[in-house]
């Protein structure tokens, strides 16, 4: 009728199951709409799942690169990427990770992950979380590992704990820039006002989770550069060590793909690794990220 104003339907409780992946951490959502408003106490009970299982995946979900804004905003508020020549166009804050080349150029980040990492720890607030909705799928490869780092802190050997203990590392978006280049010709030059966001930045060996309250090893082979305080050769030795124990296969839940599905991982808690596909099968997922707060 002439004159009336569409009224938005109020968020409607809905019945999905939260089931666990696996013993290490992870675990699937399913029977979710995120195309329909969510009401808090959903709200609430996915976050309650994010912090005991760090790793959520939303099987099935068919919604528009705006939903998956609007739902990340509800995380908190969002983070760009240094590279903002991969965000999407009309949706500046979602990152295009894909390995798709059109008219000799990409189109997206195709070679995010190869390296363990937590996203964004070489910034002052890191990331509290990333959510990857998955658009187009290889037939062979392209999954996605992750390693619980409350779980590699709390059976870290006792010297190792020692020798950390209380120490800081930095943490620098450059640290394998160069390598990753030498890898890969489609990855491109930093601007000078690219790396001047991208400072190195002192981030504790081992953080309090703001919400669980749990302890956890933050350092990563792509973005930690150095121990604080330590002369370079011990440095690189601990590192190492660390690295080897934090990534074992009993911490890790490794994600195989499935069509529709949206992942969303605590950086907090978690490492993270993309297993890789053959380079002429195109992948292509969108990535949101949600900015956390300076750890300690």
């Amino acid at each position: 009728m002439a004159g009336m104003t569409l009224v938005a339907s109020p968020p409607v409780q809905q019945d999905f199951l939260i089931r666990p992946l696996s013993s290490a951490l992870g675990a699937e959502v399913v029977g979710l709409d995120l195309t329909r408003p969510l009401a808090d106490s959903d709200f609430a009970r996915l976050h309650r799942a994010h912090l005991e299982h760090h790793v959520l995946v939303f099987r099935d979900q068919r919604i528009t690169p705006a939903q998956q804004v609007a739902f990340s905003e509800r995380w908190g508020p969002l983070q760009r990427h240094v590279l903002h020549q991969f965000a999407l166009p009309e949706q500046p804050a979602v990152l295009i990770v894909s390995n798709i080349l059109e008219d000799g150029k990409p189109i997206g980040l195709g070679d995010a992950g190869v390296f363990w990492h937590s996203d964004l720890s070489y910034k002052e607030k890191p990331s509290l979380g990333s959510f990857l909705h998955a658009q187009e799928l290889p037939a062979d490869g392209g999954d996605t590992l992750f390693a619980n780092q409350h779980s590699a802190w709390d059976e870290l050997p006792a010297d190792l704990r020692q020798a950390v203990q209380g120490r800081r590392a930095e943490h620098s978006y450059l640290k394998v820039y160069g390598e990753l280049q030498r890898r890969n010709p489609w990855r491109p030059d930093l601007s000078p006002a690219q790396i001047a966001a991208v400072p190195t930045v002192s981030q504790p060996i081992v953080r309090t989770h703001p919400e669980n309250g749990r302890q956890a090893l933050f350092v990563s082979e792509h973005f930690t550069t150095r121990i604080e305080g330590l002369p370079d050769d011990e440095s690189e030795a601990l590192l190492q060590a660390l690295y080897a124990h934090s990534t074992q296969e009993r911490y890790v839940y490794r994600h195989r793909w499935q069509a529709g599905d949206m992942v969303f991982w605590d950086n907090r808690s978690v490492l993270h690794l993309a297993a890789g596909c053959p380079p002429e099968q195109r992948r292509r997922l969108y990535r949101t990220t949600i900015e956390g707060d300076v750890p300690v």
